[in-house]
């Protein structure tokens, strides 16, 4: 009987083993060469270096008739020895060189810029592809290394036994070879995690749950922690993420006398009802000062549930759909990623800031866990909460997040019902008196606003997928390719203004006067690599102030480009026409537009200006930006429109307070600002002048009183 133990004992470890090795095989069997490298790596090693790096020019003039005559001998392109070399040096210091360096070189080595272009594009792809095989093999070798001290194990398992009876060990009596074995399985799955990750890259999925910025914090991402919870912390998070989600889930779904009416039509928090519910809710208020801000709002988007939660829980997409409020973002750890391959259980601690579009009111930061649950019928609920016990910063914060997010429910068609909830702590004894109404009744910050621009920007993402565009107006660009690059043009436009016209703790405004509430505030940023923005000095100018005029009547004022001339001075008196345009959703004033200053100036007779307006029940926006015919004419062919150097300006207008509480929020005019970027030199170490910034200051004062005349104030 003992013997038959031993046997099946002996087996059971036999089986364990083999089924561990296959696992083995399979996590970190290399992937095939053809699967991971470029498919062109074929023929850049049966060709010599300079060769492969002028195939693409010879197959672009050659593929049309090497299809028809499939037998005749492609020609080849052959540069010179000085030319390659040149061309060598360059591309150490210089691997992405940009349109004026290309003609540069073009003209010191006699070859066309197309020429250098394809040099440069086959030059990269030819590293990339050595790289790759030299990491493949890296590979390789690691692996190879892991099966062999795998195999070396088994043997000596196989061969182990009793030291009493000389029989095959039990399982009780391999204690010591059971410990090292467990010891070097850790070891094989550390190593199989670690050459699983760089692998992940030739597939497509990330390499690291840091780092990922968005919008304006590519730049710098200032004074916002990205404290990373240590592993004790991290039970604690679990627990307070779930109790977030209760929370949620409860007072999202309550009625009266949990939530009254605000302004609006909105609905805010009774502060009274909801701590004797939640009675640990507000547990720090009274020791930082800070105020209860919390409002509810619900609507009906056209998108699905499972879009809406791909931008949620990825950090790039959500910080462009809400690019107006998110002034930056970072992930800075994912604890879970969900289970059975959809976001149900994914965890990620964050950090951002919020905005209003105006550099008068005060960011908020905060540091919270993000946490995605599916609910029961069809629903699903995203919550945050902030993390202050872990945040290694002040003790008392200025903004605290209280369980907020959203439910998500699936309708028929590809619709979603969305209820939001804003439910935040906040100090706002720092915003500007001109704001402060319309930051203390939630529109500011609020779910309505969340809410407004979710679906405003799904009806511009159904807009831009639309396929079936009649081309009877002159102005619809009916091309879906040049539909797609226009509107990503626009979307960079747009988040760039976003970016630099609010309160961000990255920007350091300077207040140019002190004569009242409608002061210039100016910074400067330098540019210098940014393949979407001009080289050199940008002085960037915002004011804000308020109208006695409701803002549906500046908004349509001042996107109509029959009245630009009243308010523009760059465009000198010029009559200014539309060339395109595309619709982005119900309301017609959201869309972009292409815009032609017939300036009787003739250094400005062929300026081109791209604009995108929108407006929604929070905010209204008109941006524009200066372009070149050039850059635009690659764009609506649908070329790509990442290159297309941009400096935007434009308008924020949201919803008055009477100029200082006279009236109710919604009625008493509009609060607009005004924000220009200018190059004040191409040289990015040059020093800003006085000059510069006196011209600047006077021309948005200018702008400005142009607009209080145009509108009759």
């Amino acid at each position: 009987m003992a013997r038959f133990e031993a046997e099946q004992a002996k087996m059971f470890q036999q089986s364990m083993f083999d089924s561990h090795h296959h696992l083995l095989d399979m996590i970190t069997k290399p992937p095939s060469e053809g699967e991971i490298s470029n498919t062109r790596d074929e023929d850049f090693e049966n060709k010599s270096g300079s060769e492969a790096l002028e195939m693409p020019l010879a197959l672009c003039d050659d593929d049309q008739d090497a299809n028809q005559r499939p037998n005749k001998k492609k020609r080849y392109h052959r540069h010179t020895q000085h030319q390659i070399q040149e061309l060598e040096a360059f591309f150490k210091e210089y691997p992405h060189p940009d349109d004026k360096q290309r003609k540069a070189l073009s003209r010191e080595l006699g070859l066309e810029p197309l020429q250098v272009k394809f040099w440069f594009q086959n030059k990269r792809t030819q590293m990339k592809a050595h790289h790759e095989r030299q990491e493949n093999s890296v590979l390789k070798a690691e692996n190879d290394n892991l099966r062999a001290e795998n195999s070396r194990y088994r043997e000596a398992l196989a061969s182990v036994t009793c030291p009493n009876c000389g029989g095959p060990a039990a399982m009780g009596e391999m204690s010591f070879e059971e410990q090292h074995l467990r010891i070097e399985n850790a070891r094989l799955r550390e190593e199989i995690d670690r050459i699983s990750a760089i692998a992940a890259k030739y597939v497509g999925k990330p390499l690291s749950n840091f780092g990922a910025q968005s919008g304006f914090a590519g730049e710098m991402y200032g004074q916002c922690s990205m404290t990373v919870p240590a592993e004790a912390d991290k039970p604690m998070i679990v627990e307070l993420a779930v109790a977030a989600m209760e929370e949620l889930i409860r007072i999202s779904q309550a009625g009266e006398p949990m939530w009254v009416p605000g302004d609006q039509y909105t609905e805010v928090l009774n502060e009274e009802e909801y701590l004797r519910t939640f009675p640990r809710g507000m547990e720090t208020k009274a020791l930082g000062g800070l105020r209860l801000e919390a409002s509810r709002e619900s609507a009906v988007v056209i998108m699905n549930h499972t879009s809406l939660l791909d931008i949620l829980m990825d950090v790039n997409q959500w910080s462009r759909m809400f690019c107006g409020i998110v002034s930056r973002a970072m992930t800075v750890q994912v604890l879970s990623t969900g289970v059975a391959g959809n976001y149900n259980g994914a965890l990620q601690v964050m950090t951002a800031e919020f905005q209003v579009p105006s550099p008068l009111v005060p960011t908020r930061e905060n540091y919270f866990v993000r946490y995605c649950k599916q609910q029961a019928d069809g629903m699903w609920a995203v919550v945050d909460v902030s993390l202050d016990g872990i945040h290694h910063g002040p003790s008392v914060p200025r903004s605290r997040r209280r369980p907020s997010g959203c439910l998500i429910q699936e309708l028929p068609n590809g619709y979603s019902k969305i209820i939001w909830v804003e439910n935040v702590e906040v100090d706002g004894r720092e915003v500007h008196s001109l704001y402060k109404q319309l930051v203390d009744s939630s529109l500011a910050f609020g779910a309505k606003r969340w809410v407004s621009t979710l679906d405003r920007q799904c009806q511009r993402l159904a807009s831009s997928m639309a396929g079936n565009i009649p081309a009877g107006d002159l102005c619809v660009i009916a091309s879906p390719e040049g539909r797609k690059s226009m509107m990503r043009l626009a979307e960079r436009m747009v988040m760039s203004f976003s970016g630099g016209v609010g309160a961000s703790t990255a920007h350091v405004w300077t207040t140019l006067s002190a004569t009242g509430s409608d002061d210039v505030r100016v910074m400067t940023r330098k540019s210098t690599d940014d393949p979407g923005r001009p080289p050199g000095i940008v002085l960037s100018a915002a004011t804000s102030f308020w109208l006695p005029v409701a803002p549906k009547r500046i908004f349509d004022f001042l996107r109509d480009e029959n009245s630009r001339s009243e308010w523009d001075i760059l465009s000198n008196g010029g009559e200014v026409q539309e060339m395109a345009h595309i619709a982005n959703g119900r309301d017609p004033g959201n869309c972009v537009s292409l815009l032609r200053v017939n300036s009787p100036n003739s250094s400005q007779s062929n300026m081109l200006i791209l604009q995108e307006s929108c407006t929604d029940a929070s905010v209204s926006l008109v941006i524009y930006a200066p372009v070149d015919i050039v850059s635009m004419n690659v764009v609506l062919s649908g070329g790509d429109p990442d290159y297309v150097a941009l400096l935007p300006s434009g308008f924020a207008i949201l919803p008055g307070n009477g100029g200082g509480g006279a009236h109710e929020v919604g009625s008493g005019g509009s609060l607009l600002t005004v924000a220009f970027q200018i190059l004040v030199d191409s040289a990015p170490n040059a020093k800003l002048s006085l000059g510069s910034v006196a011209t600047v200051n006077s021309l948005i004062k200018c702008t400005v009183e142009r607009i209080k005349a145009a509108v009759n104030c």
